[in-house]
């Protein structure tokens, strides 16, 4: 019962199902101009594996524009021809899975660090970390490819990775259920509304994945089985964590130190994918965060509310408005600048370092045999993004508060 549960979700004919409910429709055009409809019922699997699996690769991806076609041979005088009827669905999840891109990470944390709870962040970081390590780690164990013939892949980005689980999923429930969880005590606000947020902020994710064609449902079922396991043991770990890496004075060793293990000994794939280097401006980026906190704390930028939570959210007037919008332009000019000079920089060092010239190794090939171009990846993605952290929450938060520009602290920020 189990093997056909899984084959089932596994297979690519319940995307296209997906795909054509909301609006994604598969034709079959012939050089006479012909066309007909191709269902993605089950009991056509048969007919359509015969007429069509030698002409289309599985591997073919489409564009992200409003239509797609796939490319055949010249011996064959048939194509599959994929177009998308409904616009509106096609957006909304164009938009849907950019919530769990390396975008929307660069300005959701550093905003809700200068704009809304640092403490917070640093908690709901650390659990994304953790989630998304060990998903990454997974994918390059388990090796199982995304959904391949029928399937017409409506997104080229991240396609070379393998798609078990689903990262995108588990983004899906990391972080706006941690934020859920650690807010529901911690400000007064109706806690179903918070509820309703989070299940459409993931519901929206995942499906976008399925109808973009970049996961079978098989890999959203368990990217959000194992991230919602893993929410139960990190909400509480996390939160007992986080007094110990601000306090400590061993903090910053322990934190570099497992961040930089962490990635040489991240899971090795039998092929070259963007996995591991994503994977290191992730664990780069938690690490640059809570050594920044750390040295706020030490030097006493944090100081403890006089007030018990559960606290009142304050909303902002006309001022706080204008000054967060400041903080926000002048602070996204900061990450953007620190990333410029920091990856020319660190890039062209290291290459340095292993006598190899930058533009070479840029342009060379990626693969697992290209070691020094791997080694360099990491390591400059990891100095750029701890960086980046480390300005998010120390550097730029005190050029605020030189400029008279910083968020008010009404509530404890450890």
């Amino acid at each position: 019962m189990w093997d056909n549960m899984i084959e089932y979700l596994k297979d690519p004919l319940l995307v296209v199902k997906v795909q054509n409910f909301f609006g994604v429709i598969y034709k079959k055009a012939s050089q006479n101009e012909e066309a007909s409809i191709i269902y993605s019922d089950r009991h056509d699997r048969e007919d359509f594996d015969i007429r069509q699996h030698k002409r289309i690769p599985s591997d073919i991806s489409g564009t992200s524009q409003s239509s797609c076609e796939t490319d055949t041979s010249g011996e064959s005088p048939e194509e599959v021809v994929c177009l998308i009827s409904n616009r509106f669905w096609y957006y909304l999840f164009v938009l849907g899975t950019a919530l769990g891109d390396e975008i929307f990470y660069a300005t959701f944390i550093p905003f809700w660090f200068w704009n809304i709870d640092g403490a917070v962040g640093r908690r709901v970081v650390l659990v994304w970390t953790v989630v998304m390590y060990i998903g990454q780690g997974f994918k390059d164990i388990i090796r199982w490819p995304r959904p391949g013939y029928p399937v017409k892949k409506l997104q080229q980005k991240w396609a070379i990775e393998y798609g078990m689980p689903s990262t995108h999923a588990m983004v899906g429930v990391s972080i706006p259920f941690s934020v859920l969880l650690y807010t529901m005590d911690r400000y007064q606000y109706p806690m179903q509304w918070g509820l309703l947020i989070a299940v459409s902020w993931c519901t929206l994710i995942c499906v976008s994945r399925v109808y973009l064609g970049m996961h079978s449902v098989l890999d959203i079922a368990a990217g959000l089985l194992l991230s919602s396991l893993l929410l139960v043991v990190l909400i509480p770990l996390v939160d007992r964590l986080d007094g110990f890496l601000l306090t400590s004075h061993w903090s910053p060793l322990l934190v570099v130190t497992t961040s930089i293990l962490a990635i040489v000994y991240h899971p090795q794939s039998d092929k070259w994918t963007p996995t591991r280097g994503d994977t290191t401006m992730i664990v780069s980026v938690c690490a640059g965060i809570l050594t920044g906190a750390w040295t706020n704390y030490q030097l006493g930028n944090m100081v403890a509310s006089s007030a018990d939570p559960p606290y009142t959210i304050i909303w902002p007037s006309i001022e706080m408005f204008g000054t967060s919008l400041l903080r926000t332009i002048l602070g996204f000019c900061g990450v953007l600048a620190t990333r410029a000079i920091a990856k020319s920089v660190s890039y062209a060092f290291v290459c340095a370092l292993l006598g190899r010239d930058k533009n070479e190794l840029r342009n060379s090939e990626n693969s697992l045999d290209n070691k020094n171009k791997i080694i360099v990846e990491c390591s400059y993605k990891y100095f750029t993004y701890g960086l980046i952290g480390f300005n998010t929450t120390y550097v730029f938060p005190n050029v605020f508060e030189l400029l008279f520009i910083n968020r008010p602290t009404y509530y404890t920020e450890i």
